[in-house]
Order: structure tokens, then C-alpha cells, then sequence
């Protein structure tokens, strides 16, 4: 059986939070990309829809419970260092009850609300990605 993501491209989602103008980010601790921070989400499983896997994986990754998620962008990243490629749907929402947590502290140790003008570094690609369709949405510049 292959590998998603390392022997054959992997489906990735993601979901990006946002509460008063400012997006969730959670610094990863695990390969790709260890180190930087990042919007929540995963690996779709084999006959999973991409929308219902980025719910799934930020319900689990930040105790929140989510209301309506929509579509933001594609992100497809090729990580040469670790020998993997992915291609995950991001969506966005603003819909959630509770206070984010960290419920998977050997994955993803911390975690921040933080202004679209403000991230810290380094950031992900993918949240890179989700952070300039989030910009170009609102009509600011796509800029750091």
C-alpha cells in the first residue's frame, strides 16, 4: 500500500479560524514544516469529504465545535527536506463555540490569536496560502 503524501501525493485540508480579524495558528511540532506555525487540519481519509475532514481535524486538534465552513483556496506544496506532497482544500470560518485548546500537545504544542498584519514566523506554506486568500477577500494587500 503507498504512502500518502511521501510514495504518492497526499489530500490535505485545512481550516482557517478567525475571531475578530485575527487567525488561530498553532506552531507544529512534527515534520513538515516542524517549527512553524500553521492553521489546523490533516490528511482526508479515503472517502471523506474535504469540507467534513477539515472539521473533523480542527474539532480534534482544537476543541472547538464548528458552525458553517466555507471554501477560501488550493494549496499544493512540494517539501523536497522530508520527501512529501501534498495538495490540501482550505476553508475558513468564523462559526465556532468555545476556547481553543491544545488537545494534541506532541503535534501541535502551542497556540495564538494573532492580527492578518501581525503572524508570527516562521509560517507555514499553507497558511501562507490561506493568509494571502484571506487578504486578497478582504481587499488588502497579499503582502507580509
Amino acid at each position: 500500500m503507498s504512502v500518502p503524501g511521501v510514495e504518492i501525493p497526499g489530500v490535505g485540508c485545512g481550516l482557517a479560524i478567525l475571531r475578530d480579524d485575527r487567525l488561530l495558528l498553532y506552531r507544529r511540532a512534527r515534520a513538515p514544516e516542524a517549527g512553524h506555525w500553521s492553521i489546523v487540519g490533516g490528511k482526508v481519509d479515503h472517502m471523506e469529504h474535504s469540507r467534513d475532514a477539515a472539521r473533523r481535524e480542527a474539532e480534534e486538534e482544537t476543541g472547538l465545535a464548528f458552525g458553517q465552513i466555507e471554501f477560501l483556496c488550493l494549496s499544493e506544496m512540494l517539501f523536497a527536506a522530508d520527501g512529501q506532497h501534498w495538495v490540501s482544500v482550505i476553508y475558513t470560518t468564523e462559526e465556532f463555540s468555545g476556547d481553543p485548546r491544545v488537545m494534541e500537545p506532541e503535534k501541535l504544542p502551542e497556540f495564538g490569536w494573532f492580527a492578518l498584519d501581525a503572524l508570527p514566523q516562521p509560517l507555514s506554506r499553507f497558511a501562507a496560502d490561506a493568509v494571502a486568500a484571506l487578504r486578497s477577500a478582504a481587499g488588502r494587500p497579499l503582502s507580509a
